[in-house]
């Protein structure tokens, strides 16, 4: 009798044992912890959490320090943000040491909104030869300077062309790469001339890293196409 009871006990302690396990192997809540713990494991691993001094040091490169010399008389000077868009400011680096922005036009500038750069065409439809860009949208707010990357309905259709905030754009957060901000010369973002695309289009007239070390043009000498007029030119006689 007593040794039917103890092969029984044993019997059932047996089938808990299978049952639990086969509970733990497919309860839903389980694995979708198992991934979460997996997904936040390769996001550490892909995307390290950089202290303020990381960031810091990073920002200060020259390499991550834009100049944009503006046919409105000065340069503006853009602190890049490789901690947080590191492949559209390698884009951004990659074409400026092309030259690629060099006398390209501002073709869509909206007052109380931004300035829109960056196509060859003017056109607002051409870019690079370099493919688009994935998105890297991220935390940083639309404030007034901040340099943010354009792109069509596909969030990842970025490729060249970027604008310059004139006021706070909230709306624009976590859906435009925010990839750097003006930190001088903005009073030359504010005089670039309005439109869609403007009459007289502001351009570009040079575009450098401050790692290039290249001198601001001479500002003095006109930079659009229009004639040069001389002492001679006025005192000619009329007819």
């Amino acid at each position: 009798m007593l040794r039917t009871s103890a092969l029984v006990h044993s019997v059932w302690v047996m089938i808990f044992a299978v049952l639990a396990v086969a509970a733990v192997q497919t309860s839903p809540a389980l694995a979708q912890d198992s991934e979460a713990e997996a997904e936040t494991a390769a996001e550490v691993e892909v995307a390290p959490v950089l202290t303020p001094e990381e960031r810091k040091e990073m920002r200060d490169n020259p390499a991550n320090t834009l100049h944009l010399d503006l046919s409105t008389g000065g340069r503006v000077t853009i602190q890049l943000y490789p901690d947080v868009a590191p492949k559209h400011v390698e884009r951004i680096q990659t074409l400026v040491q092309q030259g690629f922005y060099d006398g390209i036009v501002f073709h869509r500038v909206i007052d109380g909104f931004m300035a829109q750069t960056g196509d060859p065409t003017g056109t607002g439809q051409g870019g690079s030869s370099m493919p688009d860009l994935e998105e890297e949208f991220n935390r940083i707010p639309h404030l007034r300077g901040s340099v943010s990357m354009a792109r069509t309905n596909d969030p990842n259709s970025a490729n060249s062309q970027f604008f310059i905030v004139f006021y706070p754009r909230f709306s624009l957060d976590n859906k435009y790469t925010n990839f750097g901000r003006v930190k001088a010369g903005m009073q030359y973002v504010d005089l670039i001339n309005r439109g869609e695309p403007p009459a007289q289009p502001s351009r570009i007239i040079q575009a450098s890293l401050a790692s290039q070390n290249k001198p601001m043009p001479n500002f003095a000498q006109p930079v659009d196409d229009e004639p040069v007029i001389t002492v001679d030119d006025l005192n000619a006689p009329i007819g």
